[in-house]
């Protein structure tokens, strides 16, 4: 017989506890899947929310993992039993059923301190807007016929006049996204030639898409000049020749070069344009209408009725940034040019559906008026919320958290920076008010950062030195009591 000691020093074990069963013994209680199929169908009631086929797929695929984490010696101690395995597998496989009922594009909130954030979506549409976009999405809609005459129309009509109000252009067209219309422009204007920009332009956008790539996309060649931080009026006239078909200007949205830098001021570069007649195309990219300083931006951010009226011969911009309305490329400039952009075969790649039409007119509508615009777009109110709004929406939070002190070591108020995201205004930020919770151990900050965007709805924050950081220059108003009852919730789960 073995001594106590030997048995304590080689095989420890608690007298009050069975031990733990071998792994691999329980891959013998794993049910079948008709069985966990048929428990969740019985019990769970979801046949009534989801197809048979749904559930059984689910079913098998929670089964298949549980069997693979037995097989990797990472069996859950509370799974002994078949009863006990079966309740697991039910909870897990109800997690997943509840996912898979849900539409997978869910709103969130946005935590994170950028307010043109690409990952979620740019800018919010206005209350009215997205009201107007519903409507128009549940029924029919005239987007390609004239209700005056009854005739086949254009998509662009929609909103062509709208925009050549608000930028004074004698013509506008529309595409899916910004990249989309400098590719077409290009397209249509200087395919097996070439377009002349920059070396200190060609800018990298999301996703690793780079100039020249779109350019050679559009069927162009490039020719690039200057340097990287300086660029003179002579670089482009020196590379002008007969393939020379565009002079492009880009703004370069996502990043400034300081220092000693210089570029070529538009009219000089529509001057130079004028002279060996070739077309000035100006990607603005932000999406800013008329002056920056009549919405409270910043004046080093070009609009697109000052490049109109400095002589630009077609402006493209973002309809989804700083103009507030739905993802879009808008093009408006001079109506000969605009027409061959339309006439060309790629437009049909590249041309937009019902819903965009709808949220984009109300949205330039809304834009008519730079004080109504400041009232009712989204990013603008929360672009103008006072620093001391978010101070006190902070301390409310901060307080009821506080029953939750023991699932985190600290709750802050700080002070921090937001910032406008989307590719605008590089090196602008916002003074805003965030709270840091700071997750006791075992707690991570990843973790805990993950519990909050798998919530309902998903709470998006950033991680900040080891605490999850909670931006309020962000997060609507209207949104505090869903933030603070989801967090509470998060919090408290982390001692159960």
């Amino acid at each position: 017989m073995l001594s106590p000691s030997y048995r304590t020093r080689n095989r420890p074990y608690n007298l009050h506890m069975p031990p733990t069963p071998d792994p691999h013994s329980l891959l013998r209680l794993l049910p079948p899947v008709h069985k966990l199929v048929g428990h969740l169908i019985n019990d769970g009631g979801w046949s009534d929310r989801l197809p048979h086929d749904t559930i059984t797929h689910i079913a098998r695929n929670v089964i298949d993992d549980a069997r693979r984490s037995l097989q990797s010696h990472q069996a859950d101690p509370s799974a002994h039993t078949e009863s006990s395995l079966l309740a697991h597998l039910t909870a897990q496989a109800e997690i997943a059923l509840a996912r898979a009922a849900r539409p997978p594009l869910q709103r969130v909130i946005n935590a994170t301190g950028i307010l043109l954030h690409t990952g979620l979506g740019r800018a919010p549409l206005a209350p009215h807007a997205a009201r107007h976009l519903a409507d128009v999405a549940a029924g029919y809609a005239p987007i390609e016929v004239d209700p005056d005459s009854g005739n086949r129309g254009k998509r662009s009509s929609i909103v062509r006049d709208l925009l050549c109000e608000l930028t004074g252009a004698e013509s506008a067209t529309v595409t899916n996204n910004n990249a989309a219309a400098l590719m077409i422009t290009l397209a249509a204007l200087a395919t097996d030639r070439h377009v002349i920009v920059s070396h200190g332009e060609l800018i990298e956008i999301g996703g690793s898409f780079r100039l020249p790539d779109v350019i050679a996309a559009g069927g162009a060649g490039m020719r690039a000049v200057g340097t990287t931080n300086r660029t003179r009026i002579a670089d482009y006239e020196n590379a002008i020749d007969d393939w020379s078909a565009v002079l492009l200007k880009v703004h370069p949205s996502n990043y400034h070069v300081a220092g000693f830098a210089e570029s070529v001021p538009l009219p000089e570069l529509v001057a130079l344009g004028t002279k060996h007649d070739l077309p000035v195309v100006h990607d603005i990219g932000s999406g800013l209408l008329f002056p920056a300083e009549q919405l409270g931006f910043p004046a080093s951010e070009p609009d697109a009725q000052t490049s109109i009226g400095a002589g630009a011969d077609l402006v493209l911009f973002s309809g989804d940034k700083l103009l507030g309305g739905p993802q879009a490329g808008i093009i408006v400039g001079r109506a000969e040019l605009i027409d061959r952009i339309e006439k060309h075969p790629l437009m049909r790649a590249v041309r937009v559906d019902k819903l965009l039409l709808a949220a984009l007119s109300v949205t330039l509508q809304t834009n008519r008026d730079p004080v109504a615009a400041g009232r009712s777009l989204p990013i603008l109110q929360l672009a103008r919320t006072s620093v001391e709004s978010l101070r006190q929406r902070a301390g409310l939070l901060v307080k009821r958290w506080a029953t939750c002190s023991s699932s985190v070591e600290s709750i802050n108020i700080v002070e921090t920076e937001a910032l406008y995201g989307g590719g605008t205004l590089p090196g602008r930020t916002l003074p805003s008010i965030a709270i840091d919770l700071t997750p006791s151990p075992p707690l991570t900050d990843d973790a805990l950062a993950r519990r909050l965007r798998l919530a309902e709805p998903g709470i998006w924050a950033q991680i900040h030195q080891g605490a999850v950081r909670i931006d309020l220059r962000t997060v609507f108003p209207d949104e505090d009591d869903t933030l603070g009852a989801i967090v509470e919730q998060v919090l408290s789960a982390r001692n159960t």
